[in-house]
């Protein structure tokens, strides 16, 4: 596993990062807590040492179950977790990263991020609570997830923004036009969600035969329409090409290419399965020439100028 430092913030995180939203249910398929306590505490012989979670995930499952996973290693581990967007009145702050606290069994939380912008609450009050928490030492770090660059440059007038946390992949490179220049220049680490596309770069849903089930909240996302999957298949020839070149899988892959790029800290992935946890781990080991990184970035220009004309 390799290891980056987290803006300014002096954390050192792990390139590949557990996503936990799945662990908490929902609208994903669930395994069960005990098979879930088991993948996370695998993760750390992996090397993996970054832990990403919300009170929305599950309604604090999620968190939970991190916290059980991970007691008696908390020193070992770094824990994300975000305040939802309903609770970002500076009481409600508070309120919020006190219950993460309990649910985490830990006594402070490595990075605390807005889950997403508020349309009421100034950023101003939100992070004003946050750093106070901060200053209590209740709180390392702080992030902002699913911000516009202007909401980003608002928030970076009243805190230190460590970290954002965008969406980001082959299929959804948004960030690349206006807010990875603003990070590289301010020094505010990226960690990337939906690194695998919700699960298309893997290939499964165009050479393995996968179909959605009817209730499956990606049904009508905009990567899983019908049009949209034809138009994903050149990017995913090439990439099972590559793959079967480096001996690494799709994930690894799609992997691989985001801790490639200028910018990027750490590549949040999510799974319920040991060992597809261990090929995401490997997928920090996996190097691409610069020549394997321009050609997926070019036939990835070339999918995103169909899907989002």
């Amino acid at each position: 596993m390799k290891y980056n430092t987290l803006g300014r913030s002096g954390l050192q995180i792990s390139a590949v990062t557990f996503g936990c939203w799945e662990l908490g249910g929902g609208p994903w398929e669930f395994t069960s807590d005990d098979n879930n306590i088991g993948t996370l505490q695998a993760a750390l012989s992996e090397g993996i040492t970054t832990f990403d979670t919300a009170e929305g995930y599950g309604s604090g499952h999620s968190e939970e179950i991190v916290g059980q996973a991970l007691a008696g290693r908390r020193s070992d581990c770094v824990i994300a977790t975000k305040v939802s967007r309903a609770n970002l009145a500076p009481a409600d702050v508070r309120q919020s990263a006190e219950n993460s606290l309990k649910r985490l069994k830990t006594d402070y939380i490595d990075i605390y991020y807005i889950h997403w912008p508020s349309y009421e609450i100034p950023v101003s009050e939100t992070l004003g609570e946050f750093n106070r928490l901060k200053e209590e030492g209740k709180i390392r770090a702080i992030g902002a997830s699913n911000f516009s660059l202007e909401q980003l440059k608002e928030a970076s007038q009243y805190a230190q923004i460590d970290v954002i946390q965008p969406e980001y992949s082959l299929l959804h490179r948004e960030i690349e036009k206006e807010l990875v220049p603003y990070c590289l220049e301010n020094q505010i680490g990226i960690m990337s969600y939906s690194s695998i596309a919700k699960g298309i770069l893997t290939g499964a849903y165009h050479f393995g035969g996968k179909k959605l089930a009817e209730d499956d909240f990606r049904k009508t996302r905009r990567l899983f329409l019908p049009e949209h999957l034809e138009a994903e298949t050149q990017l995913i020839d090439l990439m099972r090409k590559i793959a079967e070149q480096k001996d690494c899988t799709m994930t690894q892959l799609a992997i691989a290419w985001l801790l490639h790029r200028d910018a990027m800290t750490s590549a949040i992935v999510g799974t319920q399965s040991p060992t597809h946890l261990k090929e995401n781990a490997d997928a920090a080991k996996v190097s691409l020439t610069p020549a394997e990184v321009s050609e997926l970035t070019q036939v990835s220009d070339a999918v995103l100028a169909v899907i989002d004309k």
